[in-house]
């Protein structure tokens, strides 16, 4: 059978969900995926491209629909790629999720155990507390903020987005009418003029304050006191406008160099009942009620005692190693990110916690090297997951519990299987904390064998 081609119109039938959200369907030999499209659907599709040998094409014209599939909120999320379930039924991406991570464990990790049904949000709308956009104008002048559309640089304008935070869609739509009331230049990625590039908005959940970060060519640019002037006045609810200097051609939002134009560098939140800073540039849970279930689940799963000392590794600005630290003898933060990890240091001294210990160092050649006491190890490593190092080390030690928290199934399977010679995989919990999304956070306890 020949191989299909691009601008080929395929009628095919959606045989499963891949892990990023995106229909399958099966044409002969060749696999196509494509966005918008569920479970048992029927559509004509028309291929758009080819990578590594595999097909992916965009939804021509729909034939049956799934039983799960709703109105979405949004109009423009299956162009932006931002949301890839807001099609679905809630309780339907709980369960993609649910099984996204039992597949992942059977035929990645080799591991046969039981995962919990993925935990959701009440109100799965309007979780994010981050949110950046970048602007553009058209070719009659009008100023437009968005999303990039899926694989390109063009913006799709929008007025809101139905996953970050209520607060910030007013600024964004009074910033659009202020850049053009004050002659402020947006960037041009072509010819590399201009000066606005992005605008970054962090609320706080537990605390009244919002920072608006304009991300721009030049620290300093015209109009610039008037312009704050008047987003202030306007929004007396920004309590921080800072301005972070990105002159290069890059994909990377934020730049390193920053000025604080109005109020404070950073905007407060708390976890649990700790005081956490957050300025321009810090890592920080973007969903603020599910980190709280995230975290207590975690905790939850191991009794740490007064004389235990904790490993938090891939920590961070110190988040669940701070909560852990009120239990146990002594928590040790590693961190590689030297940014965050000045941050944990601070905010255990805004929150006098004085059991911790903070290493600058990668956690793989730091367990390798420590050769004191460790009784239990939390770790959160990043998308790609964790080292050889770093888990060879650990079952070279005689650690009896390990918390791994990931969010990514895919490399946690794939850690969890270098593990299991040691470690026996003993509760696998996914926490849903990117709602309308094809991301799952997952949180897994392993016991010493």
């Amino acid at each position: 059978m020949k191989n299909s081609q691009k601008n080929e119109i395929i009628r095919g039938k959606c045989i499963d969900i891949s892990q990023d959200g995106k229909g399958i369907i099966k044409n002969g030999r060749d696999i196509i995926f494509c966005d918008g499209l569920f479970l048992d659907e029927e559509a004509d599709v028309e291929i758009l491209y080819s990578r590594a040998g595999v097909l992916f094409g965009k939804v021509k014209k729909l034939y049956s629909l799934s039983k799960d599939r709703i109105q979405p909120k949004c109009k423009i999320c299956s162009s932006c790629g931002g949301c890839q379930y807001q099609q679905l039924k809630y309780d339907a991406q709980l369960h993609f999720k649910t099984n996204r991570v039992k597949n992942a464990l059977k035929y990645i990790g080799k591991i046969d155990c039981d995962v919990l049904p993925c935990i959701g949000m009440d109100d799965p709308y309007y979780y994010r507390n981050k949110i950046q956009m970048p602007y553009g104008k058209d070719k009659k002048g009008n100023v437009y903020y968005g999303f990039y559309r899926q694989n390109t640089h063009e913006i799709i304008p929008i007025k809101e987005c139905c996953i970050e935070n209520k607060k910030a869609a007013s600024i964004l739509w009074d910033i659009k009418d202020l850049i053009k009331k004050h002659g402020i230049i947006i960037f041009n990625e072509d010819s590399g003029k201009g000066v606005l590039r992005y605008v970054l908005i962090r609320t706080s959940y537990h605390y009244d304050e919002l920072m608006v970060v304009l991300v721009v060519s030049r620290i300093n640019f015209p109009g610039q006191r008037n312009f704050i002037n008047d987003l202030t006045k306007i929004h007396p609810e920004i309590t921080s406008v800072v301005a972070n200097e990105n002159p290069r051609f890059t994909n990377v939002i934020l730049g390193e160099k920053e000025k604080v134009l109005f109020g404070k560098s950073k905007i407060k939140d708390s976890i649990l009942g700790l005081t956490f800073e957050i300025s321009a540039s810090s890592f920080y849970q973007v969903n603020p009620i599910q980190v709280e279930v995230l975290y207590s689940k975690a905790l939850d799963l191991i009794d740490i005692k007064k004389e235990q000392v904790v490993l938090d590794a891939y920590a961070g600005v110190g988040t669940i190693g701070m909560i852990a630290s009120k239990n146990a003898k002594k928590v040790i933060s590693v961190e590689i990110n030297e940014s965050a990890h000045k941050n944990a240091i601070e905010n255990a001294k805004r929150n006098n916690i004085t059991n911790m210990e903070f290493y600058c160092d990668d956690a793989g050649k730091f367990i390798t090297n420590y050769e004191g006491q460790i009784d239990i190890v939390i770790m959160d490593p990043p998308r790609k997951g964790s080292d050889h190092a770093f888990i060879s080390s650990v079952m070279g030690m005689n650690i009896n519990n390990v918390i791994y928290i990931s969010c990514d199934p895919e490399t946690l399977a794939r850690d969890l299987n270098e593990f299991s010679s040691k470690y026996e995989v003993r509760y696998v919990q996914p926490v849903d904390m990117f709602p309308m999304t094809s991301h799952v956070e997952c949180i897994t306890l392993l016991c010493r064998k």
